[in-house]
């Protein structure tokens, strides 16, 4: 066996040392057992005699990306609303732990594990512990700082990836906040500061508003500029005078805290109000994160890495895994009579269908499908009778949710409100209360004064005692605590008597006015989900309000619990794969949600000029940053597009790794005339997602705003692509000549002209003298279309209305081409022509 030559002594120990294999992963200590090197395969982390991290290097390039200046330590406590960190540190080589000691006395026994690409940190133990409300991982100092994915926690700049990912439900993203949860804005931070340099009036890292007041959102984005990034999380603090800061904490839930919140603190609307969250027996020992350094290109892999060596939740699409870039697939958004879906995905080539034309669905224990029937084949049916069909031919079907937002009508509500509502606040009334009672006395003021709750612009009071509902408007101050203006049995619940002592709780009030679940009653919410789905046949769900899990007060926590029940539970009750989207993500659910597909039109996305919305540019940045498909939101199929317009809606996508709905009906696919060969040319670039037809080169092309896209198919492996430039003129007067300029070579002319007014008949005569003739009267907003070597009048819904009479060749030639339109009247017209250049073959491998 070959003798590997000791290295040289390390810089910052003189008895620390290590073989020499490339690819090894191992720990090192120095004699004293004060200080330690983590070597993964990608990078060598130095830890200190304090326990910080004081050197990330990369191991080929020699690079360093922590922040010397800003040491991290390992895990630091949360006390009394300040962190503590380690003053020193040892390491016992028998268990690979830590023994880290902090200046009150504490000492925390951290385990350390190294894999491939990463390596664990695990609490085994806390001494003195009283008055530690949480601990937290880092905070990791590193220099890394272009793209911020602060909904996970992880930089990277042009080379490399530094992050950071818990390993339990309680370990969370981000430093312990109230709320454990971010709050919504901008802020200031350019991913690359040649391309988007920051205006001198601007710092890096400064805060602002979202858009629109809270009211609507799509009005909260407001900041097209690039070195504006919407807050999507608060994994990641940009520290302007090194780089970035990466956060995780775990809490100890069994204790009792207030907090004041909300997650629109901005907005005076929204202003935060406080809440006393309810404990829950989830405690800090055992917490676990790992922790990466890989080059820009592994960061996803390695994050997979830790995913199934560590145990976390993994849901797959297809036996794939759903942040694996090559389960990414167009879904459909359906809208109306549910007769043509199957035959229309088909066609098309999509797995996945939302149907949003049903509407909003709140959940209600008592009503599994609150009434809603589809109508399939001409009459109205029960969902179950429609996906027996849809998942025969694979397809996934799902209802568009309100997720646990709760309304006033529901079955947990009347007329006898469950004890599982969530809370502001709990008390207790100090003298029985008769059915005619409109005052109430409490033994503790506790938040009763504080008026409304933060996301109710009512500011409304609603208290829960026994099972009635009330409300009331003002409280003294001053014992004794009496509650008056209370208005009894609201939102149809029973009048009841009630003797002192009862608990009164105030009721925490949702953006739709109706209430929210508590800690427990979220599992039953996950099992009723996981019984409404497979019960239906359904397999795929919107959940729409995936933010009321803020409610609680436990934050990230609260997704991770509802969503890995609803998972398990949709397992145990015979399902299968289950596709979930939602309206947003966080945290806690970032390994369940699949696509994000929010938004509509060209506030995400243009398909047919290939710009982005400022939605979609925020949406876009925050989900990219964090390891997720970008989106395009909605698309909905439009009657005037052609093929190029559809075949570019599908190369952007591709281009961008990018998912969306095709929004469609059966009224909108057949106002097409085009429509059977459009889902033909969807369908071609549908077959190649998940494949590795296209190079990353191919792929920025793909991205190209200028250009559309057209794929041919040749057979099952060979085809052509092709860039389409769509031309574009100015409305021209009757009897003027147009110049349009052909940047290709000379093809096939391909053009649509589009009338101003009224005619009776047309001539259009081309350059090299061939002549289009329509004796056919025409309405203003007609289409004479040119195709195919044929031409023909169109309606403005571009059906086929008249044949056209063609002498010569219908050619485009390269450079400029002159046209000239004859008609009986002083009819305006503009003109569109697509031109087309080959660009490469390409083949399936």
């Amino acid at each position: 066996m070959k003798i590997f030559k000791l290295m040289s002594l390390l810089t910052f120990s003189s008895s620390l040392l290590f073989a020499s294999q490339s690819n090894a992963t191992e720990i090192k200590c120095s004699k004293d057992l004060k200080k330690v090197m983590v070597k993964t395969k990608y990078s060598t982390f130095k830890i200190n005699d304090k326990g910080y991290i004081d050197s990330i290097k990369s191991n080929s390039s020699k690079k360093e990306y922590a922040s010397a200046e800003n040491p991290s330590p390992l895990m630091s406590m949360f006390i009394g609303k300040k962190l503590v960190q380690p003053t020193s540190s040892s390491f016992n080589k028998k268990n690979n732990s830590f023994s880290l000691t902090y200046p009150n006395g504490s000492i925390a026994k951290v385990k350390v594990k190294v894999a491939k690409s990463y390596f664990t940190l695990k609490l085994l133990s806390l001494t003195k512990r009283a008055g530690v409300e949480a601990i937290v991982w880092g905070p990791f100092n590193t220099k890394v700082k272009g793209l911020i994915g602060d909904i996970i926690g992880v930089v990277r700049d042009k080379d490399w990836v530094v992050g950071m990912m818990g390993l339990d439900d309680n370990t969370i993203p981000g430093p312990p906040v109230d709320g454990d949860c971010f709050s919504m804005h901008y802020y200031v931070h350019s991913p690359d500061t040649e391309k988007y340099p920051i205006p001198s009036k601007y710092k890096e890292g400064q805060q602002f508003s979202i858009g629109g007041g809270g009211h609507s959102d799509i009005a909260f984005y407001s900041r097209p500029e690039e070195y504006f990034q919407m807050a999507f999380g608060n994994a990641v603090e940009i520290k302007p005078e090194f780089g970035t800061a990466i956060y995780y904490n775990a809490r100890d839930r069994r204790l009792k805290r207030t907090i004041n919140y909300s997650l629109l603190p901005f907005f005076p609307k929204h202003r935060p109000r406080s809440l006393e969250v309810d404990p829950v027996d989830v405690d800090f020992i055992g917490s676990s994160v790992a922790i990466y350094s890989v080059p820009r290109g592994k960061g996803l892999s390695s994050i997979k890495e830790m995913v199934y060596a560590e145990n976390l939740p993994r849901p797959t699409l297809n036996g794939k895994w759903i942040k694996d870039p090559a389960s990414y697939r167009a879904d459909m958004a359906w809208y109306g009579p549910q007769t043509k879906l199957i035959e229309y995905a088909n066609q098309l080539g999509i797995k996945n269908v939302q149907d949003e034309g049903m509407g909003e669905y709140y959940p209600d224990f008592k009503n599994t499908f609150g009434g809603k029937r589809v109508n399939f084949n001409g009459k109205a049916s029960e969902i179950a009778d429609l996906t027996k069909e849809t998942n025969k031919d694979g397809i996934s079907y799902g209802l568009h949710t309100l997720c646990v937002f709760l309304r006033t009508n529901s079955s947990i509500v009347r007329p006898e409100a469950s004890k599982k509502l969530q809370s502001v606040l709990r008390t207790k009334i100090a003298k029985p209360i008769t059915k005619t009672d409109s005052t109430l006395t409490v033994s503790r003021l506790s938040l009763l004064a504080e008026k409304g709750t933060w996301h109710d612009s009512r500011k409304l009071n609603v208290i829960r005692v026994g099972t009635e509902l009330m409300t009331y408007d003002t409280v003294t101050t001053t014992s004794p605590y009496v509650l008056s203006g209370v208005k009894r049995g609201v939102y149809g619940t029973k009048i009841t008597t009630h003797k002192a002592g009862e608990e009164l709780v105030k009721l925490q009030i949702n953006c739709y006015k109706g209430f929210l679940p508590d800690m427990d009653l979220l599992l039953d919410y996950a099992d009723f989900y996981a019984d409404f789905l497979t019960k239906g046949g359904m397999n795929y769900v919107c959940f729409d309000g995936n933010e009321s899990f803020v409610y609680q007060g436990h934050g990230y926590y609260a997704f991770a619990r509802f969503y890995r029940r609803l998972f398990e539970s949709f397992k145990k009750k015979g399902g299968k794969e289950l596709k979930v989207m939602g309206s947003a993500t966080f945290g806690g659910c970032w390994h369940y949600v699949t696509v994000l597909n929010v938004g509509g039109d060209n506030r995400m996305f243009n398909p047919e000029t290939g710009i982005w919305g400022t939605q979609g540019k925020d949406w876009r940045n925050g989900l990219f940053n964090n390891f997720l498909p970008v989106s395009f939101g909605i698309q909905k199929f439009k009657s005037y597009w052609n093929i190029y317009d559809m075949e570019n809606l599908q190369a952007k996508a591709i281009g961008w790794d990018a998912t969306y709905m095709l929004g469609l009906s059966q009224g909108s696919a057949e106002n097409n005339p085009d429509k059977d060969e459009l889902f033909d040319a969807f369908r071609i670039w549908e077959e190649t997602r998940g494949t590795n037809l296209f190079s990353k080169e191919d792929k920025l092309l793909l991205r190209s705003p200028g250009f559309k896209f057209h794929l041919r198919k040749h057979d099952a492996k060979n085809y052509s692509l092709y860039k389409v430039k769509a031309l574009r003129t100015a409305t021209v007067k009757n009897h003027q000549t147009l110049v349009v300029n052909n940047p290709f070579a000379t093809q096939q002319l391909q053009a649509e002209f589009k009338l101003q007014r009224d005619v009776k008949s047309i001539t259009i005569t081309l350059e090299n003298g061939a002549k289009i003739t329509i004796n056919h009267a025409a309405k203003n907003g007609d289409y004479i279309i040119v195709k195919n070597k044929i031409a023909y009048l169109a309606d403005k819904n571009r059906r086929k209305t008249a044949d056209a009479t063609v002498k010569g060749k219908l050619v485009f030639k390269k450079g400029n081409n002159t046209f000239k339109m004859d008609t009986d009247t002083k009819a305006g017209y503009y003109i569109k022509v697509n031109s087309l250049e080959f660009v490469k073959k390409l083949k399936l491998k």
